[in-house]
């Protein structure tokens, strides 16, 4: 078992790192490739062999994808919110900083996520009808507060709605995009509009400064909060039926400021991201809940493999993809001198190929909708938070069985 583990997990560190480079591919895609492939793969190896993989892939992802969304501003469904101060420090010179402290977060995320998870397994099962009707309402009491302390509440709540009734438009007409992507493609282009075209459009002009790394600079303080309230954070979506890591990442502007406290929260969210995966595999095992398209495809394997084993190769993926991210970060020296102007259009024209190929004219229609909506924050000086709107609302939707 113990030679299945570590061969698939190698092959899942290599999915996850094209997966989390690349965007608009998830490691959902990757693993319902691999469950497609499950008959030939099944002629060579065992069950174990393809669940490490998948969940390898996972964890690996968590790791790599702040990457290109430090350097070039595209967003991962999972990273959105991350991705404006980790941005913002590439344009400072400080790309390979941002790099290091996602990959710090996740870490983090590793050794705390396992406590958690444990203590979750215990307890939790027994509220879980509570829990189930209840996650609704927390993430109205959550969003009511974040508008409330908002400096236009009134602009705010009208971000919130907007960007909400496109969310339930893309996500309710979603049968209407191209199946390239998946059941989820479409949140590519919903997301990239909100929180990545829109900010390019605004993004400075000139060139890209020289990116330098003298340190990793966390306020005193910060490495244990943000640490802990990331993997808090990671852990409650990662059980809670609905929510992701973009739920998190929301939930964490109202304790830390991405604007404010930029590396404390990239910390935080990377942390929440990585505990996110591992809650998800104990969510499945507990309860048998799939919280993820990878959990989804675990299940759905001829032989599901004993938890230990998924989590020891889930471990094993977590300290490679962490010296592959810190090998990766030393990327930040070729972007010193890039004309910005110019690469901010090849990737506004990138996404927007990319998501007419995954989800066809309705994956374009919700890129250039999402991008109307993602440029008010600026005009009105709100926090571009409150295009969260597009995921939190659908939860909230879902949870009271409105969709």
């Amino acid at each position: 078992m113990l030679v299945s583990i570590v061969l698939g997990t190698a092959v899942g560190i290599g999915c996850g790192a094209v997966s989390g480079l690349v965007p608009g591919i998830h490691a959902n895609t990757v693993a319902g490739l691999l469950l497609s492939l499950q008959a030939l793969l099944l002629a060579w190896f065992d069950p174990v062999f393809i669940a490490s993989a998948m969940f390898s892939t996972l964890v690996t992802h968590t790791f790599l994808d702040n990457v290109p969304g430090t350097f070039l501003g595209i967003p991962d469904a999972d990273t959105s919110l991350a991705v404006l101060p980790a941005h913002a420090l590439c344009l400072d010179g400080r790309g390979e900083e941002a790099v290091r402290i996602s990959a710090l977060g996740s870490a983090l995320g590793v050794v705390l996520s396992l406590p958690l998870a444990l203590a979750f397994i215990l307890f939790l099962p027994a509220l879980q009808p509570a829990i189930d009707w209840g996650i609704g309402l927390v993430i109205l009491a959550v969003a009511g507060y974040l508008i409330v302390v908002s400096e236009s509440p009134g602009w705010a709540l009208a971000v919130f709605a907007v960007s909400g009734i496109l969310g339930l438009f893309s996500l309710g007409y979603s049968f209407l995009a191209w199946p390239t992507g998946g059941e989820s493609g479409v949140l590519m282009p919903l997301l990239s509009g909100l929180f990545g075209i829109a900010v390019l459009l605004k993004a400075s002009h000139g060139a890209m400064p020289e990116q330098h790394f003298s340190g990793i600079d966390l306020p005193a303080g910060a490495l244990p909060r943000g640490s802990l309230l990331g993997s808090a954070a990671g852990a409650l979506v990662g059980w809670l039926p609905g929510l992701s890591s973009a739920t998190a990442n929301a939930l964490l502007t109202s304790v830390v400021g991405y604007d404010s406290n930029p590396r404390e929260y990239i910390l935080a969210t990377s942390a929440a991201n990585t505990v996110n995966a591992f809650l998800g595999l104990a969510a499945f095992y507990a309860i048998s809940r799939t919280r993820s398209g990878v959990m989804a495809a675990i299940g759905a394997l001829e032989e599901i493999p004993p938890a230990t084993a998924i989590l020891l190769a889930g471990v094993i993926a977590a300290v490679g993809a962490y010296l592959l991210t810190v090998r990766l970060s030393s990327m930040a020296a070729w972007f010193s001198g890039v004309n910005v102007t110019r690469l901010n259009q090849t990737v506004i024209a990138f996404v927007a190929l990319l998501s007419l190929f995954l989800c066809g004219p309705f994956g374009v229609l919700v890129l250039l909708l999402a991008t109307a909506v993602g440029y008010v924050p600026a005009l009105v000086n709100i926090r571009r938070v409150y295009c969260m709107g597009a995921i939190m609302v659908p939860v909230m939707a879902y949870s009271f069985g409105l969709a």
